[in-house]
């Protein structure tokens, strides 16, 4: 099933962009777990359109209601669900595109798929109104595995053609990725920064978008999560990345540049201090068969433009069987990076907690 994921946390998302609601239900959260929901909310904030002119100004508070799993200001160990309303959808904006197919959307093969009978309004269960869920869930297995000493960070370490420098790979602060997850914009550089954010409106200026690229960080994790093959901490993390709508690329430490190096270089020599085994470099992200080996786990994430621009585009109109032209009304983001960053984070928590569940 398409809508379910896990096998020791088992989390299922329901719901349409202009349906009713949308929620999550959470099954296998240890019992007793005191949840801080202020820091929830915040996450939640953190995802929430309307903030900015840099979003969309769709303007959604994401409150979420837990309806079960949660008595007492603690998990009860029986499934955990939550919804989060939706309040301000404009469904008349969508009328057009029940024929015409939004190019480089799933429109058309959403609509191939279920066979005509998809909520196609904002993209329906397509859309990324669909992260909002993720993020509630991940916000619960982040303050799990902080609890347990891990903290993951992350920062926009390019948008379009504007690019900073990225974390060291081997020397990465708690106190840096808690800043920077606090922070509305993430970036490690104010002046690359503003950059950043001159080029994510001067593409809504022009009725168009950028995409980018995240890089995430987790740190203070204990060697031997994960397992070889089908369960690497590569293969989980990248599994749930791609279901983030827009992502186009996952790659871990260096990723495509380590194909370029010699073995003498890309290998991450080794060597003990304070009783503890490390390397010398990074380039593996702190992954070696699958299994995390202590060092910081690093892993990057790009996401194409936002698909949904103002400027006349040409498509087809399925019912008429005909070539159109569309001009895409609603409200959308010039770039859906700066928001996608708690996802990428919380997903990435999820997958953790999976596979350290696992390996206990």
């Amino acid at each position: 099933m398409s809508g379910i994921w896990g096998k020791n946390i088992r989390i299922s998302i329901f719901g349409e962009s202009h349906g009713p609601a949308i929620g999550i239900t959470i099954d296998g959260l240890p019992p007793g777990f005191e949840i801080d929901l202020d820091e929830v909310r915040r996450e939640m904030r953190r995802r929430a359109p309307g903030k900015s002119e840099l979003s969309t100004q769709r303007s959604e508070k994401d409150e979420f209601e837990i309806l079960s799993g949660y008595f007492n200001d603690r998990t009860t160990g029986t499934p955990l669900a939550a919804i989060i309303r939706n309040r301000d959808e404009h469904s008349k904006d969508y009328l057009e595109i029940k024929s015409r197919m939004r190019p480089s959307h799933a429109d058309y093969t959403g609509n191939v798929r279920y066979g005509g009978f998809n909520d196609y309004r904002g993209g329906g269960h397509f859309s990324g109104r669909m992260t909002a869920p993720l993020v509630f869930a991940g916000a619960l297995a982040r303050q799990i595995l902080e609890s347990k000493g891990a903290a993951i960070g992350s920062h926009i370490i390019s948008t379009g053609k504007v690019k900073e420098e990225g974390f060291s790979l081997t020397n990465i602060e708690e106190d840096t990725l808690n800043r920077l997850s606090h922070m509305d914009f993430p970036v490690i550089s104010q002046e690359k920064g503003e950059e950043m954010k001159a080029l994510i409106l001067e593409a809504r200026e022009n009725q168009d978008s950028v995409g980018g690229v995240i890089e995430t960080a987790i740190i203070n994790l204990e060697p031997g999560i994960g397992s070889p093959f089908f369960d690497s901490v590569e293969s989980t993390l990248a599994g749930l990345l791609f279901s983030i709508p827009g992502v186009k690329g996952v790659e871990f430490g260096l990723g495509f540049d380590i194909s370029e190096m010699n073995g003498s270089k890309a290998n991450d020599e080794m060597y003990i201090e304070d009783g503890n085994i490390k390397t010398y470099t990074n380039n593996n992200g702190g992954i070696l068969g699958g299994i995390t080996n202590g060092m910081p786990v690093v892993f990057r994430t790009a996401l194409k433009p936002t698909a949904s621009i103002s400027r006349k585009q040409r498509t087809v109109d399925i019912q008429k069987m005909d070539n159109a032209k569309l001009e895409i009304k609603g409200r959308h983001d010039p770039c859906i990076v700066q928001r996608a960053v708690p996802v990428v984070e919380a997903v990435a928590a999820i997958g953790l907690l999976d596979l350290m569940m696992e390996a206990r």
